[in-house]
């Protein structure tokens, strides 16, 4: 399958800078597949969605999405893309359908007339397919300043999808909202991938939202430091381990040197998992246990980790 992002050798140099801010980065991204791009403030995020959606202008290297190249084909791969900025980019003084009206206008998707009745019958019915889908029916004539800020991201997506792009380009697409409204808001996107086939592509500073992500793509000063599932980064980086301890901590730590078990104490003896089950281990030893916990790492003790080490 042809990957629907293709970028090879990515580099962005901007003038009077001792460095790259993107830096010989190459990833492809899979049709349908839910791409992540993590890493703190000037790691190079910004720069590479601009360079994606034609917005920057590359120093050196390709990409191409849908099969254009951003550079050369920039009309062809806008018209393959929708996006989600991280501030919001509506006009507030017009109506949720107004927005969207326009903004098919300036894609050249439909001609222009003076309102929504009188657009063609195609416009109409995708209108109100996305305003049901995404649960906005009863807000498509309304100001957009009288509309909640979960609305609004809402509205933000039915205009990115109208020209039902290949792919779609979420800049921090949560920042700002309460927490009921991210959770919304991520099950709305799951509903549109999963019935249009939508590819994802998502810069975050949340990294539960990137738990969910097939591919995790972490960066930091424009080069890429770790790629792959968030299971992959994580079982490359972070150790699992059970805590155990106990009332006779000498008895403890005899038993375990006896088992030939890895351990450190922290003061807490924190035993290595080494490939074997916790129930293998906590069954083999015999000396009654005060506390277990196991330590599953998560995709942010991963994140620390790879920048600690940076």
């Amino acid at each position: 399958m042809t990957p629907i992002i293709e970028v090879q050798e990515l580099v962005k140099c901007y003038r009077g800078a001792a460095t790259n801010a993107v830096d010989d980065i190459s990833f492809n991204v899979e049709p349908g597949e839910f791409f992540t791009l993590l890493g703190p403030n000037g790691a190079g995020k910004t720069t590479t969605i601009s360079i994606l959606t034609t917005t920057l202008s590359p120093t050196s290297g390709t990409a191409r999405i849908a099969g254009y190249d951003v550079s050369r084909n920039a009309s062809e791969v806008r018209q393959n893309i929708g996006i989600i900025f991280q501030q919001p980019s509506l006009d507030f003084n017009l109506s949720a359908e107004e927005n969207i009206r326009f903004h098919a206008i300036l894609y050249g998707l439909f001609p222009f007339y003076p309102s929504f009745l009188t657009m063609p019958r195609a416009y109409r019915e995708r209108v109100h397919e996305l305003a049901s889908m995404l649960g906005l029916e009863n807000e498509m004539f309304k100001q957009v300043k009288k509309l909640s800020g979960g609305m609004r991201r809402k509205l933000e997506i039915i205009r990115s999808l109208l020209h039902k792009p290949r792919v779609l380009f979420l800049d921090e697409p949560t920042a700002g909202l309460d927490p009921a409204s991210r959770r919304n808001l991520w099950e709305y996107l799951r509903n549109v991938r999963q019935k249009s086939g939508t590819t994802i592509f998502l810069t975050t500073h949340y990294l539960e939202e990137a738990e969910e992500a097939d591919t995790i793509c972490m960066i930091n000063r424009g080069r890429i430091l770790a790629y792959g599932s968030p299971q992959e980064v994580k079982g490359r980086l972070i150790e699992v381990y059970v805590l155990v301890d106990a009332a006779d901590r000498s008895q403890l730590r005899s038993e375990l040197l006896r088992l030939g078990l890895a351990f450190s104490e922290t003061p807490l003896f924190k035993i290595s998992l080494d490939g074997r089950g916790v129930q293998e281990i906590i069954k083999a030893i015999e000396t009654p246990l005060t506390l277990v916990k196991t330590h599953i790492p998560t995709l942010e003790d991963a994140y620390l980790e790879i920048m600690e080490h940076a």
